[in-house]
Protein backbone atom coordinates (compact mmCIF):
# COMPACT_ATOMS: atom_id res chain seq x y z
CA UNK A 1 0.00 0.00 0.00
CA UNK A 2 1.58 3.53 -1.58
CA UNK A 3 1.88 5.94 1.14
CA UNK A 4 -0.38 9.08 0.38
CA UNK A 5 1.24 12.67 0.90
CA UNK A 6 -0.89 15.21 2.22
CA UNK A 7 -0.48 18.85 -0.31
CA UNK A 8 -1.01 22.37 1.16
CA UNK A 9 -3.00 24.56 -1.42
CA UNK A 10 -0.14 27.22 -2.64
CA UNK A 11 -2.02 30.25 -1.31
CA UNK A 12 -2.87 28.32 1.81
CA UNK A 13 0.90 28.01 2.32
CA UNK A 14 1.23 31.83 1.52
CA UNK A 15 -1.45 32.77 3.71
CA UNK A 16 0.52 30.74 6.79
CA UNK A 17 3.98 31.97 6.15
CA UNK A 18 2.44 34.97 6.01
CA UNK A 19 0.99 35.51 9.20
CA UNK A 20 3.99 34.05 10.76
CA UNK A 21 6.11 36.77 9.55
CA UNK A 22 3.38 38.73 10.89
CA UNK A 23 3.20 36.70 14.44
CA UNK A 24 7.38 37.67 14.21
CA UNK A 25 6.87 41.50 13.49
CA UNK A 26 4.19 42.02 16.15
CA UNK A 27 6.32 40.18 18.88
CA UNK A 28 5.76 37.72 21.62
CA UNK A 29 4.19 38.37 24.94
CA UNK A 30 6.87 37.09 28.23
CA UNK A 31 5.81 37.43 31.67
CA UNK A 32 8.39 37.73 34.54
CA UNK A 33 7.67 37.81 38.31
CA UNK A 34 9.87 40.02 40.68
CA UNK A 35 9.71 39.01 44.29
CA UNK A 36 10.94 41.73 46.15
CA UNK A 37 12.86 40.13 49.44
CA UNK A 38 15.10 40.12 51.68
CA UNK A 39 18.44 38.72 51.22
CA UNK A 40 21.72 38.30 53.57
CA UNK A 41 24.85 38.68 51.44
CA UNK A 42 28.41 38.82 51.90
CA UNK A 43 30.70 41.07 50.72
CA UNK A 44 34.17 42.17 52.37
CA UNK A 45 34.01 40.15 54.80
CA UNK A 46 30.51 41.56 55.74
CA UNK A 47 27.50 40.06 56.03
CA UNK A 48 24.12 42.02 55.80
CA UNK A 49 20.36 41.85 54.63
CA UNK A 50 19.86 43.86 51.36
CA UNK A 51 16.41 43.86 49.30
CA UNK A 52 16.60 42.14 46.11
CA UNK A 53 14.44 40.98 43.70
CA UNK A 54 13.80 36.71 43.94
CA UNK A 55 17.04 36.88 46.08
CA UNK A 56 19.86 37.84 43.29
CA UNK A 57 22.28 40.33 43.67
CA UNK A 58 22.70 41.94 41.11
CA UNK A 59 19.04 41.24 39.99
CA UNK A 60 17.72 38.93 37.13
CA UNK A 61 18.43 39.80 33.45
CA UNK A 62 15.43 40.16 31.46
CA UNK A 63 16.07 39.42 27.88
CA UNK A 64 13.30 40.76 25.20
CA UNK A 65 13.26 41.38 21.55
CA UNK A 66 11.58 44.67 19.70
CA UNK A 67 8.15 44.50 19.43
CA UNK A 68 7.62 42.38 22.17
CA UNK A 69 5.09 43.20 25.21
CA UNK A 70 6.37 42.35 28.65
CA UNK A 71 4.18 41.96 31.48
CA UNK A 72 6.36 42.04 35.02
CA UNK A 73 4.82 40.98 38.19
CA UNK A 74 5.95 42.70 40.97
CA UNK A 75 5.43 41.64 44.76
CA UNK A 76 6.76 43.37 47.41
CA UNK A 77 7.73 41.45 50.83
CA UNK A 78 10.27 43.88 52.57
CA UNK A 79 8.57 46.78 54.82
CA UNK A 80 10.26 49.80 52.24
CA UNK A 81 8.12 51.05 49.27
CA UNK A 82 9.11 49.87 45.73
CA UNK A 83 8.90 51.12 42.20
CA UNK A 84 10.60 49.65 39.39
CA UNK A 85 11.62 51.90 36.69
CA UNK A 86 12.54 50.43 32.90
CA UNK A 87 15.59 52.69 32.67
CA UNK A 88 15.70 53.92 28.54
CA UNK A 89 12.41 52.48 27.46
CA UNK A 90 10.46 54.77 26.16
CA UNK A 91 6.63 53.97 27.10
CA UNK A 92 4.77 55.30 24.38
CA UNK A 93 1.31 55.58 26.07
CA UNK A 94 2.41 53.60 28.57
CA UNK A 95 3.43 56.54 31.24
CA UNK A 96 1.94 54.38 34.61
CA UNK A 97 4.48 51.60 33.93
CA UNK A 98 7.32 54.34 33.82
CA UNK A 99 8.36 53.79 37.71
CA UNK A 100 9.68 56.98 39.46
CA UNK A 101 7.92 56.85 42.55
CA UNK A 102 5.48 60.03 43.22
CA UNK A 103 5.44 60.76 39.49
CA UNK A 104 4.08 57.83 37.51
CA UNK A 105 2.76 55.62 40.26
CA UNK A 106 2.36 55.81 43.87
CA UNK A 107 5.07 52.94 45.68
CA UNK A 108 4.24 49.29 45.88
CA UNK A 109 3.43 48.64 49.66
CA UNK A 110 4.23 45.87 52.37
CA UNK A 111 2.29 43.00 50.73
CA UNK A 112 0.80 44.60 47.50
CA UNK A 113 1.20 43.57 43.48
CA UNK A 114 1.34 45.84 40.53
CA UNK A 115 2.18 44.08 36.82
CA UNK A 116 4.37 46.60 34.61
CA UNK A 117 2.77 46.17 31.24
CA UNK A 118 4.43 48.06 27.75
CA UNK A 119 5.61 47.24 24.79
CA UNK A 120 9.38 47.67 23.25
CA UNK A 121 8.43 49.85 20.18
CA UNK A 122 11.58 50.96 17.66
CA UNK A 123 14.14 50.49 20.06
CA UNK A 124 16.72 47.53 20.84
CA UNK A 125 20.17 46.91 22.50
CA UNK A 126 20.99 47.68 26.03
CA UNK A 127 19.06 49.46 28.90
CA UNK A 128 18.38 48.50 32.18
CA UNK A 129 16.12 48.19 35.19
CA UNK A 130 16.07 49.54 38.79
CA UNK A 131 14.10 50.57 41.93
CA UNK A 132 13.20 54.18 41.52
CA UNK A 133 12.65 55.34 45.34
CA UNK A 134 15.19 56.57 47.85
CA UNK A 135 18.64 54.94 47.90
CA UNK A 136 17.25 51.58 47.03
CA UNK A 137 18.58 51.00 43.94
CA UNK A 138 21.74 50.60 45.30
CA UNK A 139 20.82 46.55 45.30
CA UNK A 140 17.70 46.43 43.05
CA UNK A 141 19.00 46.87 39.56
CA UNK A 142 19.71 44.52 36.48
CA UNK A 143 20.35 44.23 33.04
CA UNK A 144 17.09 44.87 30.90
CA UNK A 145 18.67 43.18 26.75
CA UNK A 146 16.60 44.15 23.85
CA UNK A 147 17.34 41.64 20.48
CA UNK A 148 16.88 43.19 17.25
CA UNK A 149 13.78 41.77 15.57
CA UNK A 150 14.23 37.92 14.27
CA UNK A 151 16.63 37.90 11.34
CA UNK A 152 17.56 41.43 11.89
CA UNK A 153 21.30 41.59 11.82
CA UNK A 154 23.46 44.37 13.85
CA UNK A 155 25.28 46.70 12.18
CA UNK A 156 28.48 45.27 12.94
CA UNK A 157 30.44 41.75 13.12
CA UNK A 158 28.17 39.26 15.22
CA UNK A 159 29.79 38.38 18.23
CA UNK A 160 30.65 35.20 19.53
CA UNK A 161 29.14 35.55 22.96
CA UNK A 162 27.29 38.60 24.49
CA UNK A 163 28.10 39.08 28.07
CA UNK A 164 26.20 41.90 30.53
CA UNK A 165 28.79 43.68 32.93
CA UNK A 166 27.34 46.14 35.39
CA UNK A 167 28.68 48.59 37.68
CA UNK A 168 27.46 49.02 41.56
CA UNK A 169 27.95 50.35 45.03
CA UNK A 170 28.27 48.43 47.68
CA UNK A 171 28.38 49.83 51.24
CA UNK A 172 28.82 48.19 54.20
CA UNK A 173 26.00 49.83 56.12
CA UNK A 174 22.24 50.71 55.12
CA UNK A 175 22.22 52.64 52.40
CA UNK A 176 18.48 53.95 53.30
CA UNK A 177 19.75 54.44 56.51
CA UNK A 178 22.68 56.70 55.34
CA UNK A 179 20.67 59.14 52.96
CA UNK A 180 17.98 59.77 55.69
CA UNK A 181 20.75 60.74 58.36
CA UNK A 182 22.39 62.95 55.69
CA UNK A 183 19.22 64.65 54.44
CA UNK A 184 17.80 65.24 58.48
CA UNK A 185 21.30 66.93 59.41
CA UNK A 186 21.79 68.79 55.98
CA UNK A 187 25.33 67.07 55.49
CA UNK A 188 26.76 64.88 52.79
CA UNK A 189 26.47 61.48 53.05
CA UNK A 190 28.69 58.53 53.42
CA UNK A 191 30.64 56.97 50.45
CA UNK A 192 30.20 53.18 49.14
CA UNK A 193 33.01 50.99 50.83
CA UNK A 194 33.35 49.64 47.12
CA UNK A 195 32.61 49.27 43.62
CA UNK A 196 31.11 46.55 42.10
CA UNK A 197 31.43 44.63 38.31
CA UNK A 198 28.72 42.11 38.39
CA UNK A 199 27.81 42.53 41.83
CA UNK A 200 31.28 41.52 43.09
CA UNK A 201 34.04 44.61 44.48
CA UNK A 202 37.27 42.33 42.91
CA UNK A 203 40.86 41.66 44.19
CA UNK A 204 41.69 45.45 44.71
CA UNK A 205 40.15 45.36 48.01
CA UNK A 206 40.40 44.10 51.24
CA UNK A 207 38.21 40.71 52.19
CA UNK A 208 37.51 40.25 48.46
CA UNK A 209 39.71 38.22 46.19
CA UNK A 210 37.17 35.48 45.94
CA UNK A 211 34.32 37.90 45.08
CA UNK A 212 35.84 38.78 41.56
CA UNK A 213 33.87 38.14 38.19
CA UNK A 214 35.60 36.34 35.74
CA UNK A 215 34.99 36.25 31.99
CA UNK A 216 36.74 33.63 29.87
CA UNK A 217 37.37 34.08 26.17
CA UNK A 218 38.82 32.17 23.14
CA UNK A 219 41.54 33.44 21.38
CA UNK A 220 40.55 35.36 18.19
CA UNK A 221 36.77 35.44 19.17
CA UNK A 222 34.36 39.16 18.79
CA UNK A 223 32.69 39.54 22.35
CA UNK A 224 29.88 42.23 22.35
CA UNK A 225 30.35 43.46 26.40
CA UNK A 226 27.27 45.29 27.36
CA UNK A 227 28.42 47.72 29.99
CA UNK A 228 26.13 49.34 32.29
CA UNK A 229 26.53 51.52 34.77
CA UNK A 230 24.59 51.16 38.13
CA UNK A 231 26.61 53.11 40.78
CA UNK A 232 24.45 55.43 42.60
CA UNK A 233 26.57 58.51 42.42
CA UNK A 234 29.96 58.24 40.45
CA UNK A 235 30.64 58.15 36.69
CA UNK A 236 33.35 55.70 35.64
CA UNK A 237 36.54 54.86 33.95
CA UNK A 238 36.66 51.39 32.70
CA UNK A 239 39.65 49.66 30.55
CA UNK A 240 40.53 46.00 29.50
CA UNK A 241 44.83 45.71 30.33
CA UNK A 242 46.13 45.22 26.60
CA UNK A 243 42.72 44.96 24.80
CA UNK A 244 41.18 47.54 22.11
CA UNK A 245 37.66 48.37 22.96
CA UNK A 246 35.43 49.53 20.07
CA UNK A 247 32.16 51.30 21.45
CA UNK A 248 29.20 50.23 18.55
CA UNK A 249 25.93 51.59 21.10
CA UNK A 250 25.06 53.91 23.68
CA UNK A 251 21.88 53.88 25.54
CA UNK A 252 20.55 51.15 23.55
CA UNK A 253 21.23 53.45 19.89
CA UNK A 254 23.85 52.30 17.64
CA UNK A 255 27.03 54.34 16.82
CA UNK A 256 29.90 55.22 14.37
CA UNK A 257 32.40 52.51 15.67
CA UNK A 258 35.42 53.97 17.42
CA UNK A 259 38.00 51.99 18.96
CA UNK A 260 39.55 53.30 22.52
CA UNK A 261 41.73 52.06 25.27
CA UNK A 262 38.84 53.78 27.71
CA UNK A 263 35.70 53.98 27.74
CA UNK A 264 33.61 57.09 30.23
CA UNK A 265 30.23 55.70 31.52
CA UNK A 266 28.13 58.33 34.04
CA UNK A 267 25.52 56.30 36.03
CA UNK A 268 22.44 55.80 34.13
CA UNK A 269 24.52 55.45 30.79
CA UNK A 270 24.96 52.11 28.90
CA UNK A 271 27.54 51.27 26.52
CA UNK A 272 27.60 48.33 23.98
CA UNK A 273 31.72 47.47 23.42
CA UNK A 274 33.20 44.92 20.88
CA UNK A 275 36.06 43.34 22.37
CA UNK A 276 37.93 41.08 20.18
CA UNK A 277 40.71 38.88 21.80
CA UNK A 278 44.22 37.91 20.85
CA UNK A 279 44.19 35.87 18.06
CA UNK A 280 47.01 33.47 20.05
CA UNK A 281 47.10 31.86 23.69
CA UNK A 282 48.59 34.86 25.67
CA UNK A 283 50.95 34.19 28.69
CA UNK A 284 48.77 36.15 30.81
CA UNK A 285 45.77 37.42 32.42
CA UNK A 286 44.04 40.67 32.50
CA UNK A 287 42.25 43.28 34.99
CA UNK A 288 39.45 44.96 33.98
CA UNK A 289 39.30 48.07 35.66
CA UNK A 290 36.92 50.79 36.65
CA UNK A 291 37.19 54.04 38.96
CA UNK A 292 35.89 57.08 39.48
CA UNK A 293 35.46 60.36 37.42
CA UNK A 294 35.11 63.01 39.76
CA UNK A 295 34.80 66.58 39.67
CA UNK A 296 32.91 67.95 42.76
CA UNK A 297 34.89 69.47 45.65
CA UNK A 298 33.01 66.71 47.94
CA UNK A 299 34.29 63.37 49.85
CA UNK A 300 33.67 60.16 47.07
CA UNK A 301 35.17 56.51 47.26
CA UNK A 302 38.31 56.56 44.82
CA UNK A 303 39.08 53.14 44.83
CA UNK A 304 39.12 50.59 41.95
CA UNK A 305 37.38 47.84 41.17
CA UNK A 306 38.61 44.87 39.00
CA UNK A 307 37.29 41.77 37.21
CA UNK A 308 39.61 39.26 35.59
CA UNK A 309 39.65 39.05 31.74
CA UNK A 310 41.42 34.80 31.10
CA UNK A 311 41.48 33.49 28.52
CA UNK A 312 40.34 29.12 28.21
CA UNK A 313 43.14 26.48 28.47
CA UNK A 314 43.12 24.51 25.26
CA UNK A 315 42.26 21.23 25.51
CA UNK A 316 45.32 20.36 23.21
CA UNK A 317 47.88 22.02 25.67
CA UNK A 318 49.68 21.88 28.91
CA UNK A 319 48.34 24.40 30.78
CA UNK A 320 46.85 23.37 34.10
CA UNK A 321 44.91 25.24 36.23
CA UNK A 322 47.51 26.23 38.65
CA UNK A 323 50.00 27.00 35.97
CA UNK A 324 46.80 29.93 35.18
CA UNK A 325 47.14 30.93 38.81
CA UNK A 326 50.80 32.12 38.15
CA UNK A 327 50.57 33.83 35.05
CA UNK A 328 51.63 37.40 35.15
CA UNK A 329 48.18 39.56 35.78
CA UNK A 330 48.47 42.64 33.93
CA UNK A 331 46.45 45.92 34.40
CA UNK A 332 45.00 48.63 32.94
CA UNK A 333 45.69 52.44 33.37
CA UNK A 334 43.28 54.52 33.95
CA UNK A 335 42.59 58.40 33.49
CA UNK A 336 43.50 60.73 36.48
CA UNK A 337 40.01 60.89 38.92
CA UNK A 338 39.35 64.62 37.71
CA UNK A 339 40.82 63.88 33.89
CA UNK A 340 37.71 66.27 32.43
CA UNK A 341 39.91 66.33 29.14
CA UNK A 342 39.88 62.48 28.31
CA UNK A 343 36.47 62.61 29.28
CA UNK A 344 35.56 65.41 26.80
CA UNK A 345 37.75 63.88 23.85
CA UNK A 346 35.60 60.82 24.46
CA UNK A 347 32.38 62.50 24.28
CA UNK A 348 33.34 64.13 21.54
CA UNK A 349 33.59 60.77 19.19
CA UNK A 350 30.44 59.86 20.25
CA UNK A 351 28.43 60.33 16.58
CA UNK A 352 24.56 58.45 16.01
CA UNK A 353 25.06 55.99 12.89
CA UNK A 354 22.81 57.79 10.85
CA UNK A 355 22.15 55.49 8.39
CA UNK A 356 19.10 54.81 5.85
CA UNK A 357 18.25 51.80 8.21
CA UNK A 358 19.29 53.91 11.99
CA UNK A 359 18.68 57.59 10.98
CA UNK A 360 19.14 60.32 13.52
CA UNK A 361 16.07 62.31 12.86
CA UNK A 362 17.38 65.29 14.82
CA UNK A 363 14.47 68.29 15.02
CA UNK A 364 15.44 71.14 12.64
CA UNK A 365 13.06 73.40 13.52
CA UNK A 366 12.69 74.23 17.08
CA UNK A 367 8.89 75.23 18.80
CA UNK A 368 10.24 75.72 22.42
CA UNK A 369 13.85 77.12 23.75
CA UNK A 370 14.13 76.35 27.25
CA UNK A 371 17.52 77.49 29.44
CA UNK A 372 18.30 75.48 32.42
CA UNK A 373 20.53 75.96 35.18
CA UNK A 374 21.60 72.65 37.32
CA UNK A 375 23.75 73.09 40.01
CA UNK A 376 24.29 72.18 44.26
CA UNK A 377 22.94 75.57 46.84
CA UNK A 378 21.78 75.42 50.32
CA UNK A 379 18.57 75.66 52.14
CA UNK A 380 18.13 77.03 56.00
CA UNK A 381 18.76 75.10 59.04
CA UNK A 382 15.33 74.32 60.90
CA UNK A 383 15.08 76.51 63.50
CA UNK A 384 16.85 75.41 67.09
CA UNK A 385 18.86 72.89 65.41
CA UNK A 386 22.86 72.77 64.51
CA UNK A 387 23.44 71.60 60.12
CA UNK A 388 26.19 69.80 58.59
CA UNK A 389 25.73 71.74 55.37
CA UNK A 390 28.55 74.23 53.76
CA UNK A 391 27.90 76.49 57.14
CA UNK A 392 25.86 75.16 60.33
CA UNK A 393 23.23 76.92 59.97
CA UNK A 394 22.24 75.67 56.19
CA UNK A 395 21.62 72.58 54.42
CA UNK A 396 22.92 71.05 50.87
CA UNK A 397 20.19 71.29 48.38
CA UNK A 398 20.16 70.78 45.08
CA UNK A 399 18.22 72.51 42.07
CA UNK A 400 17.02 73.21 38.48
CA UNK A 401 16.60 77.02 37.65
CA UNK A 402 16.55 77.34 41.35
CA UNK A 403 13.93 75.15 41.84
CA UNK A 404 14.41 72.58 44.11
CA UNK A 405 11.74 69.95 43.92
CA UNK A 406 9.79 69.07 46.13
CA UNK A 407 8.19 65.47 45.97
CA UNK A 408 3.96 65.73 46.37
CA UNK A 409 2.58 62.63 48.20
CA UNK A 410 0.43 61.55 45.37
CA UNK A 411 1.42 60.65 41.96
CA UNK A 412 1.93 63.50 39.33
CA UNK A 413 0.39 61.35 36.39
CA UNK A 414 -2.90 60.37 38.17
CA UNK A 415 -3.63 63.80 38.99
CA UNK A 416 -3.20 65.34 35.55
CA UNK A 417 -5.11 62.52 34.05
CA UNK A 418 -8.00 63.24 35.96
CA UNK A 419 -7.53 66.78 36.11
CA UNK A 420 -6.79 67.13 39.61
CA UNK A 421 -3.56 69.02 39.52
CA UNK A 422 -4.73 71.54 41.90
CA UNK A 423 -3.01 72.37 45.03
CA UNK A 424 -0.16 69.13 43.71
CA UNK A 425 1.85 70.91 41.87
CA UNK A 426 1.72 74.22 39.27
CA UNK A 427 2.30 74.29 35.72
CA UNK A 428 4.86 77.34 36.10
CA UNK A 429 8.64 75.88 35.90
CA UNK A 430 10.62 78.76 34.77
CA UNK A 431 11.92 78.39 31.24
CA UNK A 432 14.87 80.38 32.28
CA UNK A 433 16.73 81.35 35.27
CA UNK A 434 14.19 84.29 37.28
CA UNK A 435 17.92 85.98 38.59
CA UNK A 436 21.28 85.61 35.88
CA UNK A 437 24.18 85.84 37.17
CA UNK A 438 27.96 84.29 35.88
CA UNK A 439 27.25 80.74 36.21
CA UNK A 440 30.51 79.72 35.98
CA UNK A 441 32.71 82.99 37.39
CA UNK A 442 32.86 83.60 41.62
CA UNK A 443 29.93 82.24 42.89
CA UNK A 444 27.29 84.79 44.00
CA UNK A 445 26.99 85.19 48.03
CA UNK A 446 23.36 83.84 48.10
CA UNK A 447 23.35 80.55 47.30
CA UNK A 448 19.92 79.73 48.79
CA UNK A 449 17.79 77.53 46.26
CA UNK A 450 13.70 77.91 46.27
CA UNK A 451 11.55 74.74 46.84
CA UNK A 452 7.89 73.93 44.77
CA UNK A 453 6.40 71.09 43.02
CA UNK A 454 6.29 72.67 39.13
CA UNK A 455 6.11 71.52 36.18
CA UNK A 456 6.37 72.89 32.11
CA UNK A 457 3.32 72.06 30.18
CA UNK A 458 4.16 71.06 26.45
CA UNK A 459 1.37 70.45 23.39
CA UNK A 460 2.01 67.28 21.89
CA UNK A 461 4.55 67.55 18.90
CA UNK A 462 6.16 70.10 20.41
CA UNK A 463 9.96 70.55 19.34
CA UNK A 464 12.00 71.36 21.99
CA UNK A 465 15.55 72.30 22.57
CA UNK A 466 17.45 72.52 26.24
CA UNK A 467 20.38 74.18 27.46
CA UNK A 468 21.70 72.59 30.56
CA UNK A 469 24.22 74.79 32.49
CA UNK A 470 26.54 73.84 35.15
CA UNK A 471 26.72 76.07 37.83
CA UNK A 472 29.95 77.33 40.28
CA UNK A 473 28.03 77.21 43.56
CA UNK A 474 29.44 75.44 45.76
CA UNK A 475 31.78 73.95 43.53
CA UNK A 476 31.60 73.20 39.46
CA UNK A 477 30.53 69.42 38.47
CA UNK A 478 29.47 67.06 36.06
CA UNK A 479 25.96 66.35 36.48
CA UNK A 480 24.30 63.17 34.35
CA UNK A 481 20.73 63.80 33.42
CA UNK A 482 18.39 61.49 32.42
CA UNK A 483 15.24 62.12 30.62
CA UNK A 484 12.36 59.68 31.38
CA UNK A 485 9.98 58.74 28.49
CA UNK A 486 12.44 60.10 25.41
CA UNK A 487 15.63 59.47 23.66
CA UNK A 488 17.29 63.31 22.79
CA UNK A 489 19.90 64.37 20.50
CA UNK A 490 23.07 65.77 21.87
CA UNK A 491 23.47 68.90 19.64
CA UNK A 492 25.85 70.72 21.39
CA UNK A 493 28.24 70.83 24.39
CA UNK A 494 31.16 73.43 25.61
CA UNK A 495 32.59 74.94 28.76
CA UNK A 496 31.92 78.27 30.22
CA UNK A 497 28.88 80.06 30.34
CA UNK A 498 26.33 79.50 26.76
CA UNK A 499 26.43 81.77 24.50
CA UNK A 500 22.95 82.15 22.68
CA UNK A 501 24.25 84.08 20.08
CA UNK A 502 27.85 82.09 19.31
CA UNK A 503 27.24 78.55 20.46
CA UNK A 504 24.12 77.45 18.14
CA UNK A 505 26.47 78.35 14.96
CA UNK A 506 28.18 75.47 15.69
CA UNK A 507 25.37 72.74 16.60
CA UNK A 508 25.97 69.44 15.14
CA UNK A 509 22.24 68.82 13.55
CA UNK A 510 23.54 66.27 11.01
CA UNK A 511 24.83 62.75 13.30
CA UNK A 512 24.20 63.90 17.08
CA UNK A 513 24.74 61.41 19.54
CA UNK A 514 21.37 59.77 20.27
CA UNK A 515 20.96 58.74 23.84
CA UNK A 516 18.50 59.12 27.28
CA UNK A 517 21.27 60.12 29.69
CA UNK A 518 24.00 63.21 29.58
CA UNK A 519 26.28 64.53 31.38
CA UNK A 520 26.08 68.21 31.66
CA UNK A 521 30.20 68.99 31.75
CA UNK A 522 31.93 70.37 34.89
CA UNK A 523 31.55 73.85 34.40
CA UNK A 524 30.47 74.04 30.93
CA UNK A 525 26.75 73.17 29.34
CA UNK A 526 24.97 70.79 27.03
CA UNK A 527 22.20 71.28 24.43
CA UNK A 528 19.59 68.70 23.73
CA UNK A 529 16.75 68.48 21.15
CA UNK A 530 13.33 65.92 21.56
CA UNK A 531 9.82 65.78 20.59
CA UNK A 532 7.86 65.92 22.99
CA UNK A 533 5.85 62.99 20.80
CA UNK A 534 4.66 61.11 24.33
CA UNK A 535 1.88 62.10 26.17
CA UNK A 536 2.29 61.95 30.09
CA UNK A 537 4.09 62.95 32.85
CA UNK A 538 7.94 62.50 32.21
CA UNK A 539 10.21 62.95 35.37
CA UNK A 540 13.91 64.21 34.26
CA UNK A 541 16.72 64.23 36.90
CA UNK A 542 20.17 63.72 37.94
CA UNK A 543 21.59 60.32 37.87
CA UNK A 544 23.73 61.02 41.12
CA UNK A 545 21.36 59.67 43.70
CA UNK A 546 22.36 62.44 46.13
CA UNK A 547 21.33 65.14 44.04
CA UNK A 548 18.15 63.70 43.37
CA UNK A 549 17.31 63.29 46.94
CA UNK A 550 18.88 67.22 47.45
CA UNK A 551 16.31 67.59 44.90
CA UNK A 552 17.47 68.17 41.41
CA UNK A 553 14.77 66.61 39.66
CA UNK A 554 11.85 68.31 37.95
CA UNK A 555 9.03 66.70 35.14
CA UNK A 556 7.25 66.93 32.13
CA UNK A 557 4.13 67.52 30.98
CA UNK A 558 2.82 65.83 27.87
CA UNK A 559 -0.61 66.87 26.76
CA UNK A 560 -2.32 64.39 24.72
CA UNK A 561 -2.21 64.84 20.85
CA UNK A 562 -6.26 64.38 19.15
CA UNK A 563 -5.83 60.94 17.00
CA UNK A 564 -6.25 57.95 19.42
CA UNK A 565 -2.96 56.86 19.29
CA UNK A 566 -1.56 60.16 20.63
CA UNK A 567 -3.28 59.94 24.01
CA UNK A 568 -2.25 58.20 26.95
CA UNK A 569 -4.26 55.22 28.03
CA UNK A 570 -6.42 55.06 31.48
CA UNK A 571 -4.29 53.81 34.22
CA UNK A 572 -4.31 49.80 35.17
CA UNK A 573 -6.84 48.27 37.69
CA UNK A 574 -4.24 47.71 40.13
CA UNK A 575 -2.09 50.75 40.07
CA UNK A 576 -1.32 51.30 43.59
CA UNK A 577 -2.65 53.87 45.51
CA UNK A 578 -1.13 56.34 47.99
Amino acid sequence: MGVSHFKIPLFLLSLIIFCMFEHALAGTTKHYNFEIRHQNVTRLCHTKSIVTVNGQFPGPRIVAREGDRLLIKVTNHVQNNITIHWHGIRQLQSGWADGPSYVTQCPIQTGQTFVYNYTIVGQRGTLWWHAHISWLRSTLYGPLIILPKLNAQYPFAKPHKEVPIIFGEWWNADPEAIITQALQTGGGPNVSDAYTINGLPGPLYNCSHKDTFKLKVKPGKIYLLRLINAALNDELFFSIANHTLTVVETDAVYVKPFATNTILITPGQTTNVILKTNSHYPNATFLMTARPYATGLGTFDNTTVAAILEYKTPSNTHHSAASLKNLPLLKPILPALNDTSFATKFTNKLRSLASAQFPANVPQKVDKHFFFTVGLGTTPCPQNQTCQGPTNSTKFSASVNNVSFIQPTTALLQTHFFGQSNRVYTPDFPTKPLVPFNYTGTPPNNTMVSNGTKVVVLPFNTSVELVMQDTSILGAESHPLHLHGFNFFVVGQGFGNYDPNKDPANFNLDDPIERNTVGVPSGGWVAIRFLADNPGVWFMHCHLEVHTSWGLKMAWVVLDGKLPNQKLFPPPADLPMC
